[in-house]
């Protein structure tokens, strides 16, 4: 079979394996809930307990997996391809912890409660430490992948402590940003979501325009531009779709880590080293991902919960240092 038809095929199968996880997420709970029942609270509306359940917090709660999904698992892969660096990811490298530094201001010292607020200060956040990481992984010979990511590391470690610090100079205030601090997407309702989508869609264009021109990229900056590519335009390009992504998405959850580490690398091994496919199968496979670690929260600890930002670093911590230790991990 040609390598493009897989390719679909492939994409098929991740669409079908993400449908049936959608389901499974409203059904799967405190209690589990019938597929006629789900069906009843979607199409024929009544008063019924499990329909109000559904309706107000399984499916809101479902849509957020999806959502963030996405956009974790493309801005890993976007930001993996721009600094060449299999070991990038928004958490490993303090994207999200610049972005959830910045909204722990926002909310606790500007009193600012609603995401329509507070969304443009984790915007804000994930620009600049962004921008400080792959500052400071530059060097005479290019961008060092272990530097960069000790650097990051670095960063949200500095920027977690500041976080806590200002949150025990007033615990009652941040007493609602527990869960939010853990990263987590229950309770969250679809009024979160509506506006950072807009945002969304501006990354996703983007990510797709630069996709072609990170392929080329990948080959060293004099063969990108032997071929056409402009370099300051596609990395600005790039930092503002991995920005909207990256800020949005803690906004809306969290900070919430590994995700964007091991999608992309699974999307490379089905569909090789082209970004236009990994950048496909990574906005797929994420949300898959993240519904799978959100039903295992639910289940393990039944009645209570395990935020999913928990079980999403219970299970990429291994997965970071078995990349770290691998002798290929320093380039793409």
């Amino acid at each position: 079979m040609p390598r493009p038809r897989r390719r679909l095929l492939g994409l098929l199968v991740v669409l079908v394996v993400l449908a049936v996880l959608l389901m499974l997420s409203v059904m799967i709970g405190s209690t589990a809930i019938a597929p006629s029942v789900v069906w009843d609270a979607l199409f024929h509306s009544s008063a019924d307990t499990d329909q109000f359940a559904i309706r107000d917090f399984r499916l809101p709660r479902t849509v957020v997996g999806l959502v963030v999904g996405a956009a974790l698992g493309l801005s890993g892969a976007l930001i993996q391809a721009l600094t060449r660096n299999p070991l990038a990811d928004p958490g490993v490298l303090g994207v999200h912890a610049g972005a959830s530094f910045a909204v722990t201001v926002a909310v606790g010292l500007l009193g600012v409660r609603d995401v329509q607020g507070y969304m443009w200060f984790a915007f804000a956040g994930a620009l600049i430490v962004t921008l400080l990481v792959l500052a400071f992984g530059s060097t005479r010979q290019g961008s060092s992948p272990v530097v960069m990511v000790l650097a990051g590391v670095c960063v949200g470690a500095v920027l977690g402590g500041f976080r806590e610090a200002l949150q025990l100079t007033d615990p009652d205030a941040f007493d609602a940003m527990r869960n939010w601090n853990a990263g987590s997407i229950a309770g969250r309702p679809l009024e979160v979501v509506w506006p950072v989508l807009p945002f969304f869609a501006v990354a996703l264009v983007l990510a797709f325009v630069v996709s072609g021109p990170l392929n080329a990229l990948a080959l060293g900056d004099e063969l990108a531009v032997a071929q056409g590519v402009r370099l300051v335009r596609t990395r600005v390009l790039a930092v503002i779709a991995l920005t909207l992504l990256a800020g949005g998405a803690t906004a809306i959850a969290g900070p919430i880590g590994f995700v964007g580490l091991m999608v992309p690398h699974v999307a490379r091994w089905i569909v090789g080293p082209d970004q236009r496919w990994i950048f496909a199968y990574s906005a797929l496979l994420a949300p898959s991902l993240l519904l799978v670690s959100d039903i295992l929260g639910r289940v393990v600890t039944r009645p209570g919960e395990i935020p999913v930002g928990i079980v999403t670093a219970f299970v990429g911590a291994p997965v970071l240092v078995a990349l770290v230790r691998r002798k290929k991990s320093s380039g793409l």
